[in-house]
């Protein structure tokens, strides 16, 4: 029973780097004499009994060569890169945000320097916690762990609170007065307002008031570039794959953002960074403008926004258009009012079956569907079968867990 119990804390598994057993009670001696008797010798370790005294984990010694090898792989990280972690170790106040800040530049290159020390620094958390109970061989080296996880957790940070509005802020507090952001008209600027593109934490940012030509300049002139553009490629990723939820017509814009990455993972210049940061922008003014096209098209969200993009097609007349944004709205209207509301209704082939039906019948309907001229009879089936999968993945269940914010 021992065994097992000491087994199970030591199986192998992806990602694990060791199993921690406490001994509250001093039954270590006990788990020597079962490894011994159990150890898969045919004379049950008889013969040799000072197998009884062998100790069943790695040695000290090893897992503390293991943690130094960890850190040095990542102090020598830094140092191919002109950067020595004593900077963070030594500083403190702003001469410390500005080494952090220095170590973020050099982690966010690219893509690769980015997951190359993350792998590394967890590597390092983990052989760490392999060795907490070394003592005091350990607290010798907890700077230097700690130096590393400063590093990590700001990037974390970063990631975590990586949002487009939030960015914008962070950039105007340290560029002063490059967003030019429009007063409402309602509320007249005073002597005491605060310098224009700040808005209080009650409000949000409206990106398409910010003058991005001067906060390009501005950024042009500031250090943490990388860092900037990794965070707002962060927001934009966070952005885009809730766009791509609402409506999965919208892989455009994830080529392009795909594009957008890959240029700038393979080239490294000023230049380059510059260029990508300016892209991002445009291409968060891009995705601001797909967000309020619901509104445009006079449709009411972007849940029946979805269905008029999987129904539409080229070279329609303004009276198509009109006729299929009409189809739109009734038809997700009548599977909402009838088969959806069925329980578990993507678990049964015959009410599967029946959603899809409902879905051609109203598609190939002269009164209630596609205009006749514009669509044949095989496009129909088409639009029905891609029409299906879209609601088979939005609509488990009702509301939609997809569009609940939206409805």
């Amino acid at each position: 029973t021992l065994m097992q119990a000491i087994a199970r804390a030591n199986r192998v598994s992806e990602g694990k780097n060791n199993g921690l057993v406490v001994d509250y009670c001093g039954i270590l001696k006990n788990l020597r004499k079962a490894l011994a008797t159990f150890g898969g010798r045919p004379d049950g370790g008889r013969e040799k009994p000072e197998d009884v005294e062998k100790e069943p984990t790695k040695p000290n010694e090893e897992l503390l060569n293991s943690l130094i090898e960890a850190i040095n792989l990542v102090q020598e990280f830094f140092t191919s890169k002109q950067f020595d972690l004593t900077k963070i170790k030594e500083a403190s106040g702003f001469a410390l945000n500005a080494a952090i800040i220095e170590a973020k530049e050099i982690v966010n290159q690219n893509d690769r320097t980015r997951k190359q020390f993350e792998i590394m620094a967890r590597e390092v958390f983990k052989k760490f916690r392999a060795c907490i109970n070394i003592r005091p061989q350990i607290n010798e080296l907890r700077e230097d762990r700690n130096v590393i996880n400063i590093i990590y957790k700001a990037l974390q940070k970063d990631r975590e609170k990586a949002d487009i509005s939030h960015i914008i802020r962070e950039l105007h507090e340290i560029i002063d007065q490059a967003i030019d952001l429009k007063i409402d008209e309602k509320e007249p600027a005073t002597a005491g307002d605060k310098p224009t593109g700040y808005e209080s934490e009650s409000k949000k940012y409206d990106i398409s008031k910010i003058d991005f030509d001067r906060l390009r300049k501005e950024f042009e002139r500031r250090q943490g570039k990388r860092t900037t553009v990794q965070n707002l490629r962060q927001a934009v990723e966070n952005k885009l794959e809730k766009m791509l939820l609402l409506n999965p017509l919208r892989t455009d814009f994830q080529k392009h953002y795909e594009k957008l990455v890959r240029e700038y993972n393979e080239e490294k210049d000023r230049i380059t960074i510059e260029k990508t940061f300016e892209a991002l922008l445009k291409f968060v003014q891009k995705m601001d403008e797909e967000e309020s096209r619901a509104v445009r098209e006079e449709l009411k969200n972007d849940e029946y926004l979805a269905v008029f993009d999987i129904l539409k097609k080229e070279e329609l007349t303004k009276k198509d258009i009109v006729r299929i944004k009409k189809v739109s709205f009734e038809l997700l209207e009548t599977l909402k009012a009838e088969k959806l509301k069925i329980e578990n209704w993507r678990e049964k082939e015959n009410t599967r079956d029946a959603v899809r039906q409902t879905i051609y019948d109203f598609l190939y309907s002269e009164e209630s569907g596609l205009p006749v001229d514009s669509y044949e009879e095989n496009e129909i089936t088409q639009l029905t079968e891609e029409l299906f999968k879209h609601i088979f993945r939005a609509y488990p269940t009702l509301p939609s867990p997809v569009y609940g914010d939206v409805a």
